[in-house]
């Protein structure tokens, strides 16, 4: 891998500090209220430099949900083989809570999650999007274990994956919520494995 020049790094750096600068503007003032110049002039950069990195300020939280999923596919070769898919799945989620709970933090997600929904859901809002890494890993795992006989017959690997990541985004927006009075990690085992059951 070559090495980066300066004006790489220093370019580098400047999108990390839009990114962050970013995500803090919108923790203190909500997302409609942030503007593309008001992030810009934080960083003391311009709003042409704002534009060279991101297309919108939308795409501020969108590069921080594409993070947060590269970690998860970094996560699967953790994963032991030989256990059932619905052992993936449990084992998958409380790394992803782990994670968010231990190396983000309940105020970025909270951030990330209502910035979010600040916008229109359409089929191309990212957090609802297939192409996900977040929801093959779980479609991947859900066929697998459709074609094990794991789960019981009459419902799709598709109708499935979206039951099993309710459970997850449910566990999310309760953490939000209800903040220290729940842990993510314990909740998602929970509440996963009860749905699992009944999907058997």
């Amino acid at each position: 891998m070559s090495k980066l020049t300066p004006r790489q790094l220093k370019a580098q750096e400047t999108k990390d500090n839009l990114l962050e600068t970013g995500l803090k503007l919108f923790h203190e003032k909500g997302f409609d209220h942030v503007t593309v110049d008001s992030i810009a002039k934080a960083c003391n950069v311009s709003k042409g430099a704002f534009y060279v990195h991101f297309n919108s300020k939308y795409d501020i939280f969108l590069e921080k949900f594409k993070d947060i999923d590269n970690f998860y596919l970094s996560f699967i070769p953790s994963i032991p083989k030989e256990i059932s898919a619905s052992e993936k799945i449990l084992f998958f989620y409380k790394g992803q809570m782990t994670y968010l709970r231990d190396d983000l933090g309940k105020d970025l997600i909270r951030t990330v999650y209502t910035s979010a929904l600040a916008l229109t859901m359409d089929e191309d809002h990212y957090l609802t999007s297939p192409a996900r890494n977040l929801y093959k890993i779980i479609l991947e795992f859900v066929e697998e274990g459709v074609e094990s006989g794991e789960f019981r017959k009459g419902l799709t690997a598709d109708y499935i994956s979206m039951m099993i990541t309710r459970c997850m985004r449910g566990t999310i927006y309760d953490w939000i919520i209800f903040g220290d009075r729940l842990d993510p990690v314990e909740e998602i085992q929970k509440f996963t494995s009860t749905v699992l059951d009944g999907l058997k």
